[in-house]
């Protein structure tokens, strides 16, 4: 049988969602009960790796050729505790994971879970990444179906394209995720609207209100102002996003130079440079630091190396050249 070491590596590895790591292990546990001479309990091993390795890689590639230019397809490995949010956005997540999981409970007395989520708030304040959270968390693939393309490149076959993502939908059940959604969920009375585009907001209205699939369905946007507001009461939840708060950038910067250790934070002055920023520019600028670290040699970050990768991000944000 197993080793003991081996079978805490693949409970950890479980643990850990590194699923990689697991089919390693897996592999490493066939190949020893292989020279032990159980060659049947080994090669059960490798057909169970091998039939879940095919079936990734089946959700995957089964998005119709057509869309594939405008689809981004990805399993996503982002795991939840990745994500810096305010608490009761943490909590709403929660439960959007949680109903998924309970969705036979809750039908069982003719209610289903949240599905269809409008996510709104400025650029780099975590809508994607909240996004690929939900696919990992729920063991699904991750679709983003970029609306801009959809409209500009099918003109006259967007309402068309858009039956054949929903059809999809329906089929391949995943987290999918409109992004840049104001392209196609522009207010309906804009003047400067075509009727194109608002045949096609109103496909979307159509299709997604008819959707009794088990996917996730989430529209992303930065301009909540341009929203047609018939939208928001075919969602089963919108969640806002705003830059963080002060005590989420020091969860976040900790986060991410946890992985390169740092010296002594002098946490006034980084704050108070992080202020204003992005959940991704502030990530950036840690990165930045720790990538130039690296390159200087040395073993740790300086405070005020940090201070300056923060503070070019915010000449970047005010158009300045540095």
């Amino acid at each position: 049988m197993a080793t003991a070491e081996q079978i805490k590596a693949l409970i950890r590895s479980h643990l850990s969602d590194n699923t990689e790591q697991f089919y390693s292990i897996a592999l490493q546990v066939a190949a020893h009960e292989a020279q032990q001479g159980h060659g049947e309990l080994a090669h059960d091993i490798r057909a169970i790796i091998d039939k879940a390795q095919n079936e990734k890689k089946t959700k995957l590639t089964q998005f119709p050729l057509e869309l594939r230019g405008m689809v981004l397809v990805e399993e996503s490995d982002t795991p939840k505790s990745a994500l810096v949010v305010p608490s009761n956005l943490e909590g709403r997540l929660e439960r959007i994971i949680h109903e998924y999981h309970q969705q036979s409970k809750l039908k069982h007395y003719g209610l289903t879970p949240r599905r269809k989520i409008m996510l709104i708030g400025p650029p780099g304040t975590g809508k994607t990444m909240t996004s690929r959270v939900l696919a990992h968390e729920l063991r699904l693939p991750f679709y983003t179906v970029q609306t801009d393309k959809l409209v500009t490149r099918f003109m006259g076959e967007t309402s068309a394209k858009l039956r054949q993502i929903f059809d999809m939908i329906q089929q391949v059940t995943g987290v999918y995720l409109f992004d840049e959604f104001d392209a196609i969920g522009g207010e309906r009375s804009l003047q400067n609207d075509v009727g194109e585009i608002r045949r096609v907001l109103n496909s979307f209205l159509q299709f997604i209100e008819q959707d009794k699939s088990n996917s996730l369905i989430i529209t992303a946007t930065n301009s909540p102002r341009l929203l047609d507001k018939a939208l928001i009461r075919r969602f089963d939840d919108v969640l806002y996003f705003e830059l963080p708060s002060i005590n989420d950038r020091k969860r976040l910067i900790s986060n991410v130079l946890s992985t390169f250790k740092p010296q002594i934070i002098i946490w006034k002055s980084v704050l108070n440079g992080s202020e204003g920023l992005s959940h991704s520019e502030i990530d950036q600028a840690c990165t930045d630091a720790i990538k130039q670290s690296i390159l200087n040699d040395d073993t740790l970050v300086s405070p005020l190396l940090l201070s300056q990768m923060l503070k070019e991000r915010q000449n970047s944000k005010k158009g300045l050249i540095v």
